[in-house]
């Protein structure tokens, strides 16, 4: 097993590279890697403009990754994504030609602007990293990461995601505006020195399986299993919730309490580490109950009430 000085450089360096291109977002590129070394799939979700795509092409320029960009229309056909079978002339036979889902990061940019067919088709591959075309598995690369982006405000001629797929992301990430004086810095940049197609990869596919090895060996405490059972027990018995936290949410919140840990130095679980993703992890998983004024709380508010009542372990 890699040593934790060595993963702790690499960490550093992936870190420090994807900043070259995306300024002022430490904690979203943080998490952006919690997804990726927890081996689960993220969705970017805030307004044009912010660097979702960005963020998304310099992980993979960091890591050496093969990176490929979807862009999610209405008339985007499950075909066009996973594949099809061609016939060859040369030996009457069919050959099947692989799609854009054929690689290790796959920007699945806007995805809610496809039909629920085509949308679907992703579950499999996000799921069993494998695709199924005329009856026929063909195995994803490893590894096989999908950042999906989606923009939460225009929601005309979309097709929102039902709960059911929200729920196969490990963590939905909001982007946010920059902070002035990174903004400044936006600004100020010459376009070569914030092209991501320029930027060095730091690391690669072996480094990365270091890391996700370190990730799955870090130890969780049966007191931090306790503290997970009780937020999922907590959204199932709260009348605020009309849709409580499934066990897939609980493996997700626990395989990325073990990741942030590895990328924060170490090989336990803290509580701390629980809290901080709950709203990252939970948010979108989550639905409220309407109540007498025809609305409902929002994921996000819904999951810090949840975490604010539940006691935390020593």
């Amino acid at each position: 097993m890699t040593d934790p000085a060595t993963l702790r450089r690499t960490l550093d360096a992936v870190i420090a590279n994807v900043e070259r291109a995306v300024f002022g977002k430490r904690e979203q590129v943080k998490l952006a890697i919690v997804g990726l070394v927890a081996e689960g799939h993220v969705l970017l979700e805030d307004v044009p403009g912010t660097g979702k795509t960005t963020l998304a092409r310099a992980l993979a320029r960091s890591l050496a990754l093969e990176f490929r960009r979807v862009q999610f229309t209405s008339d985007l056909l499950p075909a066009d994504l996973l594949g099809i079978s061609v016939l060859d002339p040369a030996t009457h036979a069919f050959a099947f030609h692989p799609g854009p889902v054929f690689t290790n990061v796959l920007l699945a940019d806007e995805l809610n602007r496809s039909t629920p067919r085509t949308q679907s088709a992703l579950l499999e591959c996000m799921a069993e990293r494998r695709v199924s075309v005329e009856g026929r598995p063909h195995e994803l690369p490893h590894p096989f990461f999908v950042i999906a982006t989606q923009n939460p405000l225009e929601f005309e001629g979309t097709y929102p995601l039902p709960e059911s797929q929200l729920d196969r992301f490990m963590l939905r990430i909001e982007m946010g505006y920059p902070a002035p004086d990174d903004e400044r810095r936006l600004l100020r940049a010459r376009p070569s020195s914030t092209d991501v197609d320029a930027l060095p990869a730091v690391a690669t596919a072996a480094d990365l399986a270091s890391l996700v090895a370190a990730a799955r060996a870090v130890r969780v405490d049966p007191s931090i299993e306790d503290y997970v059972l009780a937020l999922l027990d907590g959204s199932r018995r709260s009348r605020r919730f009309h849709l409580g936290l499934s066990p897939r949410a609980g493996v997700a919140l626990t395989r990325a309490a073990q990741a942030s840990a590895i990328v924060e130095g170490r090989d336990f679980v803290l509580p701390d580490d629980v809290k901080r993703l709950s709203v990252p992890v939970l948010a979108h998983r989550v639905v409220g109950a309407a109540t007498a004024a025809g609305d409902g709380a929002d994921g996000v508010e819904l999951v810090e009430e949840l975490v604010s009542r539940t006691a935390v372990p020593a």
